[in-house]
């Protein structure tokens, strides 16, 4: 027996997630080395003249693929045929099936074998999504597979077709196909997916060879905004299209979606919220920082929301997203994160005759940017209206706030922590503090209160951000 959930719809036809397992409490299927069924897989693969090259990889690969195969399953096994097996063989240098590595080869069989029964209909019926492989991708996980059925063609990864479909077996289906399906990179993924065309498009517009990045060794996550995201950011920014945006910021813009390693969905969700850092470039040379919260869906910077999370490929995750995250300033991360609640109130309030939102988004190399920004919590205002005895923000002078918020910000100066030292003077737009380091980083202001900074080097393009437990006064 098999279940496909369709865990999520998105856009017009694609993206769906599929988790396929048996559910039958008879078939044992944890104990992979059962007796063997009467016609079943195996027995089929043999039986099929052009599948003689299937059977012989089954035999030669690491694995015992062939007694796995042979067990109750249910198995959904997409059959390569010999001619495929020959043209894989021609494309990656290799003479015989001998020439491949044993556990390559297992991990690539594995990479057509699903667990449970999906037949062509149940395919037919989703239309596009993912499901996943016996094979192990980044992180451990199982690797993703991606299927479209559109033009009355089912094809996996975009590189294999069904050629005979449904070819029942006692313990599954046999799905054979024209081409073999090798273990799928991350832009082996992007590329297979028509939802992401804009993205592979501006992968190989961009400077800084993002796509050989990407099919490189090294694990990655990607953020992978879907075309509808590319067409709002583009109209957003009027642009006419992706040759319009400069080169070196589209590189920017996409390396700010790539993070180093593998996160997956349930990393995050177990964190809650916090920072990250991109391979992106922030002021200073300092790599940017990604903002992410779980509260409602998984959330970065507060502009993008995760829409497929999860898709496996040999060196790295992917996870869908339906914006675009561009090049955060200060004021993008005090927004983003509801921890400065309070500091976005104060910073905007309809009195101040001073704009801090538009001085503070000020691009990196116009003066007076960059800034650092020692930015209190929405606790350490709380602790200040009760230590003046004052209900709310609205009960504090304007003039007093502005000279309040003058203490938090320093302009011309990207001051990360590790430039922090004892008793370090720190001019402020409202005057001076002091730093301190021994005993963990602190602020004293001018009367001799003391705020300790309780996360720090909040990157951004154009400053950076500190945080700070106590509200420092004039």
């Amino acid at each position: 027996m098999k279940t496909l959930t369709a865990f999520r719809r998105f856009s017009a036809t694609l993206f769906v997630v599929l988790f396929i397992a048996s559910c039958s409490s008879d078939d044992d299927n944890n104990e992979p080395m059962n007796p063997p069924q009467a016609n079943n897989i195996v027995d089929l693969a043999i039986e099929t003249p052009e599948l003689s090259s299937l059977v012989a990889a089954l035999q030669a690969a690491d694995g015992n693929l062939v007694s796995l195969l042979q067990t109750n399953g249910p198995f959904t096994v997409l059959a390569p045929t010999n001619d495929a097996f020959a043209v894989f063989l021609s494309d990656n240098g290799f003479a015989s099936l001998s020439d491949v590595p044993t556990d390559l080869l297992s991990q690539v069989l594995l990479n057509h074998v699903i667990s449970g029964s999906v037949s062509s209909n149940d395919l037919a019926g989703i239309g596009a999504g993912y499901t996943s492989t016996n094979a192990t991708g980044a992180g451990g996980a199982s690797m993703s597979l991606y299927f479209n059925t559109a033009n009355n063609d089912v094809r996996f990864n975009n590189v294999s077709s069904v050629s005979t479909p449904d070819v029942s077996a006692s313990n599954g289906i046999i799905h054979i196909v024209d081409g073999v399906i090798g273990l799928p990179d991350l832009v082996d993924h992007a590329s297979a997916n028509p939802e992401f065309s804009n993205l592979v498009a501006a992968l190989g517009t961009a400077d800084g060879g993002l796509v050989a990045l990407l099919q490189g060794t090294g694990s990655f996550t990607v953020l992978a905004p879907n075309n509808d995201a590319f067409s709002t950011y583009l109209a957003d920014n009027n642009f006419s299209g992706l040759g319009n945006v400069p080169t070196d910021a589209l590189s920017q813009i996409l390396l700010n979606h790539v993070l180093t390693g593998v996160t997956f969905s349930a990393d995050l969700l177990s964190s809650g919220a916090g920072y990250s850092n991109t391979n992106a470039t922030g002021a200073g040379g300092n790599p940017m920082s990604l903002y992410f919260n779980t509260s409602n869906r998984v959330k970065f910077n507060g502009v993008s929301t995760v829409i497929a999370a999860d898709v496996v490929a040999s060196n790295g995750v992917i996870h869908a997203v339906d914006a675009v995250i561009g090049l955060p300033t200060v004021v993008d991360f005090a927004l983003a994160d509801p921890t400065f609640d309070t500091l976005i109130a104060a910073l905007t309030r309809s009195d101040l005759t001073f704009d801090y939102v538009g001085t503070l988004s000020t691009p990196n190399g116009t003066s007076p940017a960059p800034f650092t920004v020692f930015a209190p919590t929405n606790e350490a205002f709380a602790d200040l209206l009760t230590e003046l005895n004052l209900a709310s923000l609205a009960d504090i002078p304007e003039a007093t706030l502005k000279a309040t918020l003058d203490m938090h910000a320093v302009a011309g100066a990207n001051v990360q922590s590790s430039v922090l030292m004892d008793n370090m003077n720190i001019a402020t737009l409202g005057g001076n503090i002091t730093a301190n380091v021994t005993g963990g980083p602190t602020l004293t202001d001018g009367n001799g209160r003391i705020s300790n900074i309780i996360a720090v080097d909040v990157q951004a393009s154009n400053g950076v951000i500190h945080a700070i437990d106590m509200v420092l006064l004039p």
